[in-house]
């Protein structure tokens, strides 16, 4: 069945192959959270374990929005972890766990990556007149910019 919401079939395809950057970057991100949670060490364990787990639960919940909004305009939301490491614009994970303050300059780092991503689509999004995908990046933004706020706090003297 063809779509008709109002959004013109290459606008469509261009917004959803942006949000499935935004979605690789935001299950990256998850995901080195979680690591993250799991690994940390040091005098501020108890307090960066809790806030991690925080940030990676917001995370989480944030992949299904951004996946169904690339449903709702016909197309076939990334799901793999080769697809996401061909979009994300962040790194993976490192493999040997780093220092608490490195792990919070890493992660204050990647919430600014899924920043960019989430405001690079603004002005496609803006002139196909999708509100619904500029919501959703605007609910993203707050998030991801409040959260690298936070973390580069805890990186000044």
């Amino acid at each position: 069945m063809s779509i008709n919401i109002g959004i013109s079939d290459s606008d469509r395809q261009a917004i959803s192959e942006g949000l499935g950057r935004l979605l690789a970057d935001t299950y990256t991100l998850y995901l080195t959270t979680h690591n993250f949670h799991w690994n940390v060490t040091g005098p501020m364990f108890n307090s960066l374990h809790v806030m991690f787990m925080t940030q990676y639960t917001e995370l989480w919940n944030a992949v299904d929005p951004i996946a169904e909004r690339i449903r709702s305009l016909g197309h076939a939301a990334p799901g793999s972890y080769a697809q996401f490491a061909e979009l994300a614009s962040l790194p993976d994970a490192p493999a040997v766990p780093p220092k608490a303050m490195e792990m919070v300059a890493i992660l204050a780092q990647g919430h600014e990556s899924a920043a960019r991503t989430a405001r690079s689509l603004y002005e496609l999004v803006g002139a196909a007149n999708d509100e619904p995908t500029a919501d959703l990046l605007t609910q993203r933004l707050t998030v991801h910019e409040q959260t690298a706020w936070m973390l580069r706090s805890l990186l000044e003297d």
